[in-house]
């Protein structure tokens, strides 16, 4: 098991965005996902290829979402990593390459560590690339803080070994087509990381600092409770709209610009509300019910099967009717005679819905616990 720091490098612009979303946000549970979890595979293929590429003798990770497209991302990565590595070897034959290295930078952020994907030295040249194998957000290697932190901890390892002044950042970003790079001097990395990063670290490990809402609250772990970003958001609600008809060109993008932003917030809250009245919280006038369903068949082909018996076609090419096809296909009564028993209806995820809703009320284990 991968141990974590309170804070690691992926979360450094949001710590200098907003520094007391660190601790505040510790209350929260961490939440896996399948992007999280695809993206750890990916990481594990990039990796093994990279590895293959050296001549190192290593296992093929097995994972259940690899597909042909990370497979291609994977490879594309590889084949970057080795042009840069080759290309660096023919003015630095003995040219560094370290991958998937543990960095440490509690020199400047208390108890941080993270982990580079690739480090190359060269030259003089410290390169940083990073793999991100998202879609939903373009990632840029300009001013890149967690880039940036990683060449830090890179640099506390690997500088009293080589002579190191410039430093190269590297995003790789396959699925968008994004490979985006930026330089800066050793010296002016150093005067950011006293100026910038250290002060606010130790407001962040604190828990100290101003509340700050914005790009990065996507990310924070106490999205849906933050009081900042409610204020933030509820600004669109208090703007002073005149009737629609009478709404001015100039207004509009004011409004669209927060619109987006507004509707985000509101659906974290309600999956928040959701999660905790799962586990027992109630809010008044609101209540869980089983959310709607949709039908679907048991087994297709004894459906062809039954409807052709019944002199039916039950095919609309290539694929067989749906079910509000097939019912108007049969008619209601005849649909139920000769498919009723391949018709199931699932149990609809539970939703929060007000109590006026006429559903009953979805029981949970702790309803159940409570009505003991």
């Amino acid at each position: 098991m991968k141990a974590h720091a309170w804070v690691g490098p992926s979360s450094i612009a949001r710590v200098l965005a907003c520094p007391p979303s660190a601790r505040f946000s510790e209350q929260f549970p961490d939440t896996a996902s399948d992007y999280a979890a695809e993206g750890t595979e990916a990481h594990e293929l990039c990796e093994y290829l990279v590895r293959k590429a050296l001549g190192e003798k290593v296992r093929k990770p097995k994972g259940k979402f690899h597909c042909e497209e990370m497979q291609e991302c994977a490879e594309g990565y590889a084949a970057f990593v080795m042009e840069m590595y080759e290309t660096a070897k023919q003015t630095t034959p003995d040219a560094v390459l370290v991958l998937e290295q543990r960095v440490d930078v509690s020199e400047y952020i208390p108890e941080c560590f993270g982990t580079a994907d690739c480090i190359l030295i060269a030259d003089g040249t410290m390169t940083i690339c990073d793999y991100k194998h998202g879609m939903g957000v373009k990632v840029d290697a300009e001013d890149n803080p967690q880039l940036k932190t990683y060449a830090l901890g890179a640099l506390e390892m690997f500088g009293c070994l080589y002579d190191i002044d410039t430093i190269k950042l590297v995003i790789y970003q396959p699925r968008i087509e994004n490979i985006s790079d930026w330089t800066i001097s050793k010296a002016e990395l150093l005067q950011w990381a006293e100026e910038t990063l250290k002060p606010t670290a130790q407001l962040a490990y604190k828990g100290e600092g101003e509340f700050c809402a914005g790009s990065h609250c996507r990310f924070c772990k106490a999205k849906a409770v933050c009081r900042k970003r409610a204020e933030q958001n509820l600004m669109l609600a208090q703007y002073d709209f005149a009737p629609p008809i009478e709404l001015e060109n100039s207004e509009i993008p004011i409004i669209l610009s927060k619109a987006s932003d507004l509707v985000a917030w509101v659906n974290d809250i309600k999956d928040y509300a959701l999660s905790q009245a799962l586990s027992g919280v109630r809010y008044d006038g609101y209540k869980l019910v089983e959310g709607r369903s949709n039908r679907k068949y048991t087994d297709k082909d004894a459906v062809a099967k039954a409807v052709t018996e019944a002199g039916f076609n039950p095919y609309s090419e290539p694929e067989i009717l749906g079910i509000t096809a097939m019912e108007k296909l049969l008619g209601r009564k005849k649909f139920s005679e000769v498919l009723g028993q391949y018709i199931e209806k699932p149990h609809g995820s539970p939703t929060l819905v007000p109590d006026t809703d006429k559903r009953p009320e979805y029981t949970t284990v702790n309803n159940e616990f409570e009505g003991e």
